[in-house]
């Protein structure tokens, strides 16, 4: 599950990798710049380019999608920046979990817009954190944190770059572990 650009090294990674992607879950399209144009999300179009299903909810608490949810029984949830609070019913739906690739070192910075709070408020670093998903805002059991210093001159969009990278680079240590141990 994810929508913006943030999610597409993961979904690269878990695809490269060739781990069973059942269904790609991403925020619905919307409209976007002057003429007001349907845009998809990045998500959507890297999904579509690798041949994987897409699903675009409204709203991820529906029945509706819970039925899909239901039938594609997916082991994992892997969710980068999608845009939606998970209900309870889909965090505990896996059997292996639901992971969460977080732009921040939490517990630091929850919700949206980590980047753009960390260096408003100064922050001397930031980073990623993987996560086991609970029904608090990115408040579940911590797995993998990794961190980047930040420059005085850096742009939020130069740390998002980075940011996209490291996220990768966890998922694919954590990954491995998460998903080869009993």
């Amino acid at each position: 599950m994810g929508t913006p650009a943030f999610a597409i090294p993961a979904l690269r990674l878990l695809h490269g990798q060739n781990y069973p992607i059942v269904g790609v879950v991403s925020q619905p399209d919307r409209p976007k710049g002057r003429g007001l144009k349907e845009v998809a999300p990045p998500v959507k179009i890297l999904a579509q380019e690798l041949g994987l299903p897409v699903y675009q909810p409204q709203k991820v608490k529906d029945q509706s999608f819970l039925k899909i949810l239901q039938k594609l029984n997916p082991d994992i949830i892997v969710v980068a920046a999608f845009g939606q609070i998970l209900p309870k019913a889909i965090i505990d739906y896996p059997p292996l979990k639901c992971l969460n690739i977080h732009p921040s070192l939490l517990p630091r910075y929850r919700g949206a817009a980590p980047l753009n709070w960390t260096i408003i408020r100064g922050e001397k670093k930031t980073g990623v954190t993987i996560m086991l998903m609970d029904e608090g805002m990115d408040s579940g059991d911590i797995l993998l944190q990794e961190e980047t210093p930040i420059g005085i001159t850096e742009l939020t969009a130069n740390y998002m770059t980075v940011l996209r990278n490291s996220a990768r680079h966890c998922l694919s240590k954590q990954s491995s572990k998460y998903l080869t141990e009993p």
